[in-house]
């Protein structure tokens, strides 16, 4: 399986400080609202996080309708020429949880500012206080890229499949909620296999949350490779949204993220858990 995606570009402060007038760029917010209405990068438009999520228990993280990502969308101004850049205020979750909605929709060019608002602060780059409105949109988009998307029936499977699967459970979480200590769904544990790598291990915080420099290598000492089939999952795919996104700028071609996530698996009867590596 490849899914043949375009590639997601990295792009400093610096460099996108030198862009803010370029009119084919479309700046996308996902912090906290609060932060936004403080400061933002200028011209950068807000999409709240819950805006990404169906907000729908028990999978309250799951893919909400299209019709409603497309109301989003349209709010924001979106074309699909643009370059659009994303970013956010705690090292990557919500900005890859919109990059992957992005992948699913077919979008080509994408970027992700290293470090989201905490590097740009660092480099003590203009700020803007006033919310932007830009000029809405009819937008019409449709899922392409399905590929992109695991569902719990096709995890499932995928592990009935044994060793004829290349599959490979990538989990976001907490060593606490892997191991099944800390229980936050009816079941506790993780998907059999799964790989604990936490999300916040792949972010840099000595250097404003930049995604670690070290990050392939680590993946790669746990068996998370660029050759793997992955899925990556969390909680709500908020903590994966990182994960998703920091193998897609690292050139993955085979990850899908799981939005149903352990809100769906742990509060389902019928998924295989365990707390056992």
């Amino acid at each position: 399986m490849s899914n043949n995606l375009p590639p997601v570009a990295l792009i400093e402060p610096e460099q996108l400080a030198s862009q803010l007038q370029d009119e084919n760029l479309l700046i996308l917010d996902v912090c906290n609202p609060a932060t936004y209405q403080q400061a933002h990068i200028p011209g950068a438009v807000h999409i709240a996080p819950k805006e990404l999520t169906c907000n729908e228990p028990p999978a309250t993280g799951m893919l909400p309708s299209l019709e409603h990502l497309n109301a989003v969308l349209s709010r924001v101004g979106y074309q699909q020429d643009k370059h659009i850049v994303v970013y956010d205020d705690e090292g990557g979750g919500w900005a890859g949880r919109l990059i992957w909605t992005l992948d699913l929709l077919g979008h080509q060019k994408i970027s992700y500012l290293n470090g989201g608002l905490h590097a740009w602060l660092a480099a003590k780059l203009p700020l803007q206080k006033e919310p932007v409105t830009p000029d809405s949109t009819s937008v019409e988009a449709t899922i392409v890229n399905h590929s992109v998307r695991a569902k719990a029936e096709d995890i499932m499977a995928e592990l009935a499949a044994g060793e004829a699967s290349d599959m490979v459970v990538w989990d976001a979480r907490s060593p606490e909620e892997h191991a099944g200590i800390k229980q936050f769904a009816t079941r506790a544990g993780h998907i059999p296999g799964a790989i604990n790598y936490e999300w916040t291990r792949g972010m840099d915080a000595a250097n404003q949350y930049r995604l670690h420099p070290n990050l392939q290598a680590q993946l790669n000492s746990l068996g998370l490779s660029a050759d793997k089939n992955i899925v990556t999952h969390c909680q709500t795919h908020h903590r994966s949204g990182f994960t998703y996104m920091a193998g897609r700028i690292l050139g993955y071609q085979k990850i899908r993220a799981y939005d149903g996530s352990w809100s769906e698996w742990g509060n389902r009867a019928d998924t295989p858990i365990t707390t056992a590596d």
